[in-house]
């Protein structure tokens, strides 16, 4: 996947991407965040969070590990970002799995994928390429969704992107820049890139807020109620 991004139309999909990332990214907060898989590609340069690192089988992940089998212990992430990574396992669900045990209760999970039902998807289906992305096997959003459903994942959010057609030459790409501005009104399901955000969900557990914020909590009901009493008090 490295390789393809270095090619024109991987570049014009990484930099979408890469936006999407650091706008999504910046509003989440904890204090370890992970990235598993394209090491190469900081897609975390924008989190706030200050424990941030990559897994993947080879450098430059600051982590060498087989990412279906992560070598953290249970709840100890606050965001994993997931860059293609279910589209080139023949153990996606072992690979979510995983990602679910080492995210905390309420912490957030961001995937991208190609889409199927897209011009990505009809060039994998019909064209006659043997190489990368296309070897990949593309999930459809829906499906997607269901598995993240299934594991306690709830989604929070998401959008399509990445419009244009499939081409290879950088001229043909400024050509069609305008299916980019026009996807989202006029074919808005048949984005190239999906991209999806989800919670983690834990039945019957309650988050405990910090005291401070309790405390401020309590403050304001008080207050309510006092004005509620001097209200009555007037009326009577």
């Amino acid at each position: 996947m490295a390789a393809w991004f270095a090619t024109p139309l991987g570049r014009h999909l990484l930099a979408r991407e890469q936006a999407y990332f650091d706008t999504t990214l910046a509003d989440i907060f904890g204090y370890h965040a992970l990235q598993i898989g394209l090491p190469e590609t900081p897609l975390l340069r924008a989190s706030r969070i200050a424990t941030r690192c990559t897994v993947d089988l080879e450098e430059p992940a600051q982590v060498l590990a087989d990412p279906h089998w992560l070598p953290f212990r249970e709840n100890s992430f606050d965001l994993v970002v997931l860059p293609h990574a279910l589209e080139f396992t023949d153990e996606p669900h072992q690979l979510l799995r995983e990602v679910y045990r080492v995210i905390r209760p309420e912490g957030q999970l961001v995937v991208s994928g190609f889409n199927p039902f897209s011009l990505f998807g009809a060039k994998r289906y019909f064209g006659r390429e043997q190489t990368m992305p296309w070897t990949g096997n593309f999930i459809s959003l829906y499906r997607l969704k269901d598995w993240l459903a299934l594991l306690g994942f709830e989604v929070s959010g998401g959008r399509l992107d990445a419009y244009v057609p499939p081409v290879a030459q950088e001229k043909w790409l400024r050509r069609f820049e305008f299916f980019e501005r026009a996807g989202d009104r006029w074919w808005p399901i048949a984005g190239g890139v999906y991209y999806l955000r989800a919670t983690k969900r834990v039945a019957g557990m309650r988050v405990i807020t910090p005291a401070w914020t309790r405390r401020v909590r309590k403050k304001a009901l008080a207050s309510v109620a006092r004005q509620a009493k001097e209200y009555v008090d007037a009326i009577d």
